[in-house]
């Protein structure tokens, strides 16, 4: 009881710290933005502008935040994990595995082999450790094409017969994918959930290796408050050019953020769906997912279930942690610019449907918090277009851009605003940069910073054209607009130019427009509107260049979006016989330590 006071208060503290932390930046950066537009008084665009900055703010804010106390961390404490999750400094190699555990595989309308190729090392280490017994591996289909059911049924057939006598595996399709991914997994567990104490989740593009696995549930052994214990995940090494840079730029920003963000939520943390572990006990009783409206239909059920659940797992008492580790699993980015706006506009439909559950009874804060930030997340995106539409109309409207925008507060301003935006990406690199290890993992000093400065103008491309993605389907969402959950084209593979107009005309033409009127109206101010329009004047081509296999293949031969796993490859990750590791064999782009 005292132990738990005293974490309890000590949670307390570090969110009381948080709290200041971004209220403080909150105000400071509101303060600069009014006084930025203080020239020729404050009307309503002047108003109108800061409410939009307002709205654009708590992500960029908290995102640096956590930045900040997880580049701490990083750098002063010796074991940045433990420091942030205590129970895994508890755990030994040699600690028995004693939890019977269901690794869940939740599929629709993916390629098995595909699957297979990522299953079969785990089942292999997992036999290896000499606690196959105590794991059985669930194949949940929500396949429903006809030709990908028939082969997935013969290839896990097969599958099933090679393992039947060293590790057990069952194979379930439903023919209706009732609640999405959550009502899969809610059907195992009125089905099969009572025969096992813990059960690991993965997704279909998810590579998690044996040792891995063990390594959650033993954590999960050694602290019964645990009730969703989430692994750290990054992307596997691709030949895409589009998902080298994303990949990189999010193992960059992975790090502080999610330390930063473990430190101070603590026993509130998240779940992201996959390559985790769930206490199935308690989540069977506390977590299904409600409806958010009477009847039942398919459509009404939460698509972005995760935070949901991890929410309901703390409100009934059970803690929800983080293990900031990169060691842990990999998943599959999408390949192209299109692939990876569909499932943005999924993440962005189902994180939309959280406000109605904000009410629900016994959420903790953090919770709360938790689920308005993945809303803002979104909403965020048409506030910046709103702000792109004013400069555009003031600077349209003037000949003096003294009357719009103090210079030195906007340039001030426009500085902070790119720190809050990088930080967590700034934190990640200045991390890599003063350890020699990692540099090296990286490509060495010259190398990772080239990458650091193309993935920085990757971001600044590729933001804008999601920002007007999200806005265009958030105002379908006022007339009913819904979407569905599909599989998704994993593979590398060109867009062509009609594909690319058709999904991107609107990114096309906010873009040139805002861009030709600033031009023939006042055309020293174009540099003030590049950094939102700019972008999405060049979405085509932006999605074709980076689609094109071939430059990806060079890509990855000469180091562009090197990650560490292609300079030293776990040896998992061998057994995947990756083309991007393969590439590898070539030398690359520069090898500086």
């Amino acid at each position: 009881m005292i132990q738990a006071d005293a974490d309890e208060n000590s949670a307390l503290a570090r969110r009381a710290i948080f709290a200041v932390l971004f209220l403080a930046i909150m105000g400071g950066s509101l303060w600069l933005a009014a006084l930025a537009l203080t020239p020729g008084g404050f009307g309503i665009l002047d108003l109108t502008a800061l409410f939009l900055f307002a709205v654009t703010l708590p992500w960029m804010v908290a995102g640096f935040c956590n930045a900040v106390i997880g580049f701490v961390i990083m750098r002063f404490f010796a074991d940045p994990v433990a420091a942030v999750l205590p129970a895994a400094g508890l755990i030994r190699d040699d600690d028995l595995v004693t939890a019977s555990t269901a690794v869940l595989l939740c599929v629709r309308n993916e390629l098995p082999a595909r699957i297979i190729r990522n299953l079969e090392p785990m089942l292999e280490g997992l036999h290896a450790s000499g606690y196959g017994e105590r794991f059985h591996l669930y194949l949940l289909s929500d396949t429903n094409d006809a030709d990908l059911a028939a082969r997935e049924e013969a290839h896990f057939s097969e599958l099933i017969a090679r393992w039947h006598d060293r590790i057990a595996i069952s194979y379930r399709r439903r023919r209706v994918n009732t609640g999405f991914k959550a009502g899969n997994i809610r059907e195992f567990c009125e089905r099969w959930g009572s025969r096992h104490e813990l059960a690991v989740t993965l997704d279909a593009d998810s590579f998690m290796p044996a040792d891995a696995i063990i390594r959650l549930v033993r954590i999960m052994q050694v602290d019964p408050r645990l009730g969703i214990l989430q692994g750290l995940i990054v992307g596997l090494p691709s030949t895409s050019l589009f998902a080298r840079i994303f990949q990189f730029g999010m193992r960059l920003g992975m790090r502080s953020y999610t330390i930063g963000s473990a430190w101070w939520q603590s026993d509130c943390g998240p779940y992201w769906g996959h390559n985790a572990v769930l206490r199935l006990e308690p989540f069977i009783k506390h977590c299904q997912i409600p409806l958010l409206s009477e009847g039942g239909e398919a459509e009404r059920h939460i698509l972005s279930h995760d935070q949901v659940e991890a929410a309901l797992m703390r409100a009934a008492g059970y803690h929800v942690r983080v293990v900031p580790g990169e060691d842990l699993g990999w998943e599959e980015n999408p390949p192209t610019l299109l692939e990876f706006m569909r499932r943005d506009l999924r993440w962005c439909r189902g994180n939309m449907q959280y406000w109605r559950l904000l009410a629900l009874p016994n959420l903790r804060s953090v919770s709360r918090y938790q689920l308005v930030l993945a809303m803002l997340m979104f909403i965020g995106s048409p506030a910046w277009i709103g702000l792109l539409a004013l400069a555009v109309v003031a600077l349209v409207r003037s000949d003096d851009v003294a009357m719009i925008m103090r210079p030195d507060a906007g340039i001030a301003l426009l500085a902070w605003v790119l720190v809050m935006w990088f930080a967590p990406k700034i934190a990640g690199a200045f991390d890599v940069l003063l350890a020699p290890k990692e540099r090296r993992a990286f490509g060495g000093a010259s190398q990772f910073t080239v990458n650091f400065v193309l993935e920085a103008i990757y971001s600044m491309v590729l933001c804008p054209i999601l920002w007007i993605s999200h806005t265009i389907f958030l105002l379908g969402l006022l007339f009913n607009r819904e979407i569905s959950w599909m599989g998704q084209v994993r593979d590398d593979h060109a867009v062509p130019l009609k594909l690319a107009l058709q999904g991107l005309w609107p990114q096309t033409l906010v873009g040139w427009v805002a861009l030709s009127l600033v031009l023939a109206r006042t055309p020293w101010a174009l540099p003030y509107v590049l950094l939102l329009a700019g972008g999405p004047a060049v979405a085509v081509p932006f999605a074709m260049v980076t689609a094109w296999p071939a430059l990806g293949s060079l890509a990855a031969r000469i180091g562009v979006g090197r990650l560490p796993e292609e300079t030293a490859t776990p040896e998992d990750l061998l057994e995947l016989a990756l083309p991007a590791i393969k590439s590898e064999s070539q030398p690359p782009l520069a090898s500086s330590a």
